[in-house]
């Protein structure tokens, strides 16, 4: 493994994921799943209802890199999620 490589495998971004969803018992819970499983914990989670959909955000200041396409593609297979952006910088703090 090269130096580049194992240096971007080892990369943490500050990621935000924006999702609507159905607003449904049981769902935010669902959506802390794909994190809870990689043992990763949000920095921020952020819920409102408008009528029958509910906006979220989930972010994490210092995401692996690694996992960021994991995490997005186990929240888009939650039962009631209409749609799921992510907004990803790079990390602006180290992780411990």
């Amino acid at each position: 493994m090269s130096a580049d490589s194992s240096a971007q495998s080892a990369a943490v971004l500050s990621v935000r994921f924006l999702l609507d969803a159905d607003s449904c018992p049981g769902l935010l819970s669902r959506l802390l799943q794909p994190y809870a499983k990689r043992d990763l914990t949000p920095d921020r989670m952020w819920s409102h209802r408008s009528g029958e959909t509910l906006h979220v955000e989930i972010a994490m200041e210092a995401m692996p890199s690694e996992v960021v396409h994991l995490v997005e593609g186990n929240l888009r297979q939650v039962v009631g999620v209409r749609s799921v952006s992510r907004l990803v910088r790079p990390c602006l703090r180290e992780v411990a």
